[in-house]
């Protein structure tokens, strides 16, 4: 009985009922029973048993199923931003748009404005990766620091404007109160250094190395008197050496001008200045030294490059560089310029390859005479046998010792 009475006050005759239905279960409502309790209680009671089974079971069931607790919510607050909402139209969110020739924010429904002077924070204009123009160059902004310069280059410079004799006056003094002499003439000096260097083909850090050289001269002081012409060029020799592409006095001296007994001298005066200055930075604990090695240019270092202007293949200029380096060993041309050494080497080996050039073809492109090529080659050819590798002899190689001139 106290079953009976404990499940009829927890749940309802329809849930009872439709409990039953799902479970196939005599269809028995809580009222009939109560009708019919009187007459028929033990009936009921086990109808009630039955009930109580299977919905403390149901009951059960939908505890372990049932969700988690929910996480306690953020506490309320206030939205303190600022929306701007057309008056008009008051769409949530708003259709705004922003009129970048105007500078005005207008309303995409009905198009009030709702605001004024907008600033524009994108870039002036658009830039294209393959745009040529040869208009002024659109950047507000400067170069980066020179590091080949003096001072903090921060200076500004005022245009003459529309040629009016008042605008030409102000740039003029404006130029004479920030004129820096010692950037001025550095300036010249890079010119003519990078003017040279193109002329020559020679690669942009060689270029950049002897435009340091050349300001680590001016910064000291140590050549005052010496010609400007005579420091650059001996600048170019150095750089151009210590990355590998040397260059003859010969050629510095068809391309500046300068005599080359002047490069000479020069040259000799800036390696020993240099070395000094490496000495101070390593008492110093300098991590780098300015410059290394300053050692005549190799024979070997230059058959290449006038292979290349004479038009010989890859294989004819490495025979040329192989003959070169031989021939130090060896000694036949022991005495020889390095001019002479290479350009009696590519002479040989041009005729054993079958694309023999003449002494002067070889002497436009070498700057040594055809009698002192011939000279050489009458030294280098009795020794010939211990001059050429056997490996150039193969057919893939395809030199022949017969199509060397006789002398």
């Amino acid at each position: 009985m106290e079953i009976f009475h404990t499940i009829f006050k927890l749940y309802s005759s329809l849930f009872v009922k439709l409990h039953a239905q799902n479970r196939n279960l005599p269809t028995k409502t809580s009222r009939g029973i109560k009708k019919r309790g009187k007459k028929s209680f033990g009936k009921a009671l086990t109808l009630r048993k039955t009930v109580a089974t299977e919905t403390s079971t149901s009951g059960e069931l939908q505890e372990s199923m049932a969700a988690p607790p929910s996480e306690p919510q953020e506490q309320w607050r206030a939205n303190l931003n600022i929306h701007m909402i057309c008056k008009d139209c008051k769409e949530v969110p708003p259709n705004l748009v922003e009129n970048f020739s105007s500078g005005d924010m207008v309303c995409g429904s009905c198009g009030l404005v709702l605001g004024e002077r907008i600033i524009d924070t994108r870039s002036e204009w658009r830039t294209f990766q393959n745009d040529d123009s040869q208009g002024d160059d659109p950047s507000r902004v400067g170069d980066g620091g020179n590091p080949l310069l003096n001072g903090s280059q921060l200076e500004t410079t005022i245009a003459y404007g529309d040629g009016s004799a008042k605008s030409r006056e102000l740039a003029r003094a404006q130029s004479k109160t920030t004129h820096n002499k010692a950037n001025k003439n550095l300036l010249s000096a890079y010119k003519e250094i990078g003017a040279y260097c193109e002329a020559m083909s020679v690669q942009k850090t060689a270029t950049d190395l002897a435009k340091l050289l050349f300001k680590q001269v001016m910064d000291a002081g140590a050549f005052k008197g010496k010609s400007q012409d005579a420091l650059i060029a001996g600048c170019i020799v150095i750089a151009c050496r210590q990355n590998g592409v040397g260059r003859s006095f010969k050629e510095i001296w068809a391309l500046t001008k300068v005599p080359k007994a002047e490069i000479g001298r020069v040259f000799k005066q800036l390696s020993k200045f240099f070395d000094n200055l490496n000495k101070e930075k390593k008492e110093a604990n300098a991590s780098i030294e300015l410059i290394g090695d300053t050692s005549a240019t190799n024979a070997e270092d230059l058959v290449s490059r006038y292979g290349s202007h004479l038009g010989l293949s890859h294989q004819c200029n490495n025979l040329s560089k192989e003959l070169a380096i031989k021939t130090k060993t060896l000694g036949p041309l022991a005495g020889r310029s390095p001019l002479s050494v290479a350009a009696a080497c590519i002479y040989m080996s041009s005729y054993l390859m079958g694309t023999g050039k003449t002494a002067k073809e070889i002497s436009n492109i070498c700057g040594v005479s055809d009698g002192t090529i011939r000279t050489a080659y009458k030294l280098l050819y009795p020794g010939r046998e211990q001059l050429i590798d056997k490996k150039w002899f193969q057919p893939e190689k395809g030199a022949d010792m017969k199509r060397l001139p006789p002398i």
